[in-house]
């Protein structure tokens, strides 16, 4: 079977050494720190490799967390945007059946990050664009960005929110407990959150054409999806949605399997939003290949069913 992975991380050092240290408060072992940093700014010794042994196809790449978002400065950020999407251009220039490409884009700038949206779809050949959660603390139902959500409507790509921005808080939950924060918890939260923001503040209604993808099965979102509505019944809101909470998870908003091994989970995220809004991705290098390939092979579901989440959804929402 076929499989294309959506959300598959690489750094390039350059840009790292001219944003300088990002302060992120995950703890991890030594071991694990260095597989990953062998890995991501690598293409060819590790990653093409690794893709043949699992049947990987194609990754669509992404810039690593936090990314762009970790820039305060603006000309800095639309600056490094551009450097790190013509780095990503060139990569796949060498590889074109192999990778795919994500824009990395400079919210700091909502003009600029459009611009360089239209830039990145148009002449680079991108299929898509993908945000590290908030930007300085600012989110994606700012009005400043509807803009944005007009031309992803316009250009037909979808933005794939990802966790990993800088902390704009301190979650008096996870004080004294570090291994709360990142992916083990904290991030899922989070980026769930942002979502459900982009649901409330009527995104969706404005833009009915925009798609967002979210990772990790939907960063605990389609498990919600009953209670997002019972609860949504009981509350006097000022601007009532078009449509109940649930209804937009599973048709603006689609999840991958990223970072979630489990056959039973990927199973259960097919019953809840449908199985033409889950596509595969791994987290490659932060998660294992073979695991994430087994994720599927092993899910109690019928084969045409796998095929779509292996690939066949991917191509159609990416345009491959």
């Amino acid at each position: 079977m076929a499989y294309i992975a959506l959300e598959e991380a690489f750094t390039i050092p350059e840009l790292a050494a001219r944003q300088g240290a990002a302060p992120m408060r995950i703890r991890t072992s030594d071991q694990y720190a260095e597989h990953c940093m062998r890995r991501l700014d690598d293409f060819e010794q590790y990653r093409l490799p690794d893709m043949d042994a699992h049947g990987i196809d194609i990754q669509v790449l992404s810039l690593s967390v936090p990314g762009i978002q970790a820039d305060a400065d603006t000309r800095a950020a639309v600056r490094n945007a551009r450097f790190a999407n013509d780095h990503l251009a060139g990569t796949i220039a060498r590889h074109p059946s192999r990778f795919r490409g994500f824009a990395a884009l400079p919210l700091q700038d909502p003009a600029a990050a459009v611009a360089e949206l239209e830039r990145c779809i148009r002449h680079l050949g991108f299929s898509g664009a993908l945000v590290n959660d908030h930007t300085q603390g600012r989110y994606l139902d700012d009005p400043a960005y509807d803009e944005l959500w007009s031309a992803l409507e316009e250009l037909r790509v979808p933005l794939y929110l990802h966790p990993g921005s800088l902390p704009a808080d301190d979650w008096h939950v996870m004080r004294g407990r570090p291994e709360m924060y990142g992916a083990s918890w904290s991030w899922q939260a989070e980026t769930g959150g942002h979502a459900l923001r982009l649901v409330y503040a009527g995104v969706f209604d404005r833009h009915p054409g925009a798609t967002l993808i979210l990772g990790h099965l939907g960063e605990f979102l389609p498990f919600q999806r009953s209670r997002l509505d019972s609860r949504y019944r009981t509350l006097e809101v000022d601007e009532p949605l078009e449509r109940m909470p649930s209804q937009y998870i599973g048709s603006n908003i689609l999840i991958t399997t990223s970072g979630i091994l489990a056959p039973e989970a990927v199973r259960a995220a097919v019953l809840t939003v449908g199985a033409d809004s889950v596509m595969f991705a791994v987290d490659y290098p932060y998660e294992d290949t073979a695991d994430a390939v087994a994720s599927i092979e092993e899910a109690a579901l019928p084969p045409e069913v796998k095929s779509g989440i292996a690939h066949l959804n991917a191509r159609r929402v990416l345009n491959i």
